[in-house]
């Protein structure tokens, strides 16, 4: 009698934690349970999607070898996603029987196969020879251009053709011309630095750059050595190739569609602030050291309390639903400048928090955000979001890039001085301290009128500062 092959499609529970302190990203990873005359009894593992911005991963590092057992809640291997590093924990026991796609592969498509594993020990020699086109297809997708070795086709990320096998690092030690592979902590040292990664060799799998990599050509490189500024003659002007990170790519990519696909427009607010530093000043002199509160955090409770004011502003824009989707919670997205790009974690429900709590919590999303180690659910969503460069003196105004799907965005800029007219004063006026605080709002939700009344209410609360303690 003939074998029957046999197929089926499997859904497995299979977690991500984040490294360290933080707790594993929950998601179900599709994966193909084959039994067929060739090999026996196995499930592929592919790439999964860790976000809905996310369609490719890189594997930094395997942390299971063929042969080794599969525990449910071990890490087997380390991926790195568009916002960070994550330890890919599996669940479910078994063996493992193949590595597709080895340390240092860079660019897999979500639902890629990257390896396979089967549930009894004595199967796993019989997959010596497997391959990716044994796997089976990899996962459909549109026609696409080849990724960035020439001019891009597409401003979107282009899956390879489905018949291609996936995309494995060489195993030459170090990368020759073209990428520079090197960790999210590794590209961020060298930028602070002004260091070309392109002149350090790295020690890591398939010449992978470590952040030690850095610190050690950092150490031995004279300051002599430097970056040189570019100078007057051509010929001696110099320069360095930066590789785009996941982050990187995936902010580009938001940021020009929300600027091609939102009509926005802008409202600007000069705005006192001379009672809301006051009530500052009281409220951190009696706190006895419990907190220390920011501008910034009192803005992002204002903003909140706006919005319970003017609720249309607290709202998605939903073309491919045909909606537009209007909250009662006001989750306050905070722009956050990290080495490796800009990234926006939440103050939720802020309309309903005291501004002891915001603070703190501010505090620690903003420390954890620059370390590389938020959860996803800690920095995706928000229904509105500020943007301060209140602390830079240098900036009196500027205007923000909407963050979709959401319909607003504040910009903050500095306090500065500013006289107004005071009959009772002998010289006729006095200086007062002002912010100009600029509204950016998608037209498609919020009407011109409606955005004034937003920034009339957000005025009155800003100048009234008690108001959002009521």
């Amino acid at each position: 009698m003939s074998a029957i092959a046999t197929l089926r499609l499997v859904s497995r529970p299979v977690a991500f934690k984040l490294p360290k302190l933080v707790s594993s990203y929950s998601f179900t990873n599709a994966a193909r349970l084959y039994s067929t005359s060739k090999f026996p009894p196995h499930t592929v593992i592919t790439m999964p999607a860790l976000s809905p911005t996310m369609t490719q991963g890189n594997i930094i590092k395997w942390h299971k070898a063929v042969g080794d057992v599969l525990s449910p809640g071990e890490s087997i291997a380390e991926v790195e996603t568009d916002k960070a590093a994550m330890d890919f924990e599996f669940q479910e026991d078994g063996y493992m029987a193949k590595i597709l796609v080895g340390d240092g592969s860079n660019d897999i498509l979500v639902g890629t196969p990257v390896a396979v594993y089967v549930e009894e020990k004595d199967d796993v020699s019989a997959f010596a020879d497997f391959t990716a086109a044994d796997a089976g297809s990899a996962p459909a997708a549109a026609p696409a251009a080849e990724e960035e070795k020439e001019a891009p086709k597409s401003a979107d990320p282009t899956p390879e053709s489905a018949s291609a096998p996936p995309k494995t690092q060489s195993k030459t030690p170090a990368p020759t011309g073209g990428r520079i592979f090197a960790s999210p902590l590794a590209k961020s040292i060298a930028l602070e630095n002004g260091i070309p990664l392109k002149e350090i060799k790295g020690t890591g799998p398939n010449g992978r750059i470590s952040a030690k990599d850095v610190e050690a050509y950092k150490a031995k490189a004279p300051k002599a050595e430097a970056p040189k500024t570019t100078t007057t003659t051509a010929a001696a002007s110099t320069s360095i190739d930066i590789p785009l990170t996941n982050m990187r790519k995936v902010i580009s990519k938001r940021l020009l569609s929300s600027k091609q696909s939102a009509p926005d427009y802008i409202v600007s607010s000069t705005i006192s602030v001379s009672k809301l530093l006051k009530l500052r000043q009281s409220l951190n002199a009696q706190s006895n050291g419990r907190f220390k509160l920011s501008i910034n955090d009192l803005l992002i409770k204002a903003i909140a309390k706006a919005c319970e004011k003017v609720p249309d502003v607290n709202a998605y824009y939903l073309e491919s639903e045909g909606v537009i989707r209007q909250f009662s919670n006001v989750d306050v997205s905070v722009a956050v400048a990290t080495p490796t790009g800009l990234i926006t974690p939440i103050v939720k429900d802020a309309h309903t928090k005291g501004l002891e709590t915001i603070s703190k919590e501010i505090k620690d999303l903003g420390k954890r955000a620059k370390e590389n180690k938020l959860k996803p659910e800690e920095f995706q969503g928000g229904t509105i979001t500020i943007s301060n460069m209140g602390m830079n003196p240098a900036v009196s105004l500027f205007t923000s890039i909407l963050n979709p799907p959401q319909s607003a965005i504040l910009a903050i800029g500095t306090v500065d001085k500013k006289a107004v007219p005071d009959k009772a004063n002998p010289n006729g006026f006095v200086f007062d301290d002002v912010m100009t605080i600029t509204g950016t709002f998608d037209h498609r939700t919020i009407d011109g009128a409606v955005g004034g009344e937003y920034m009339k209410a957000l005025k009155t609360i800003v100048e009234n500062p008690l108001e959002m303690l009521l």
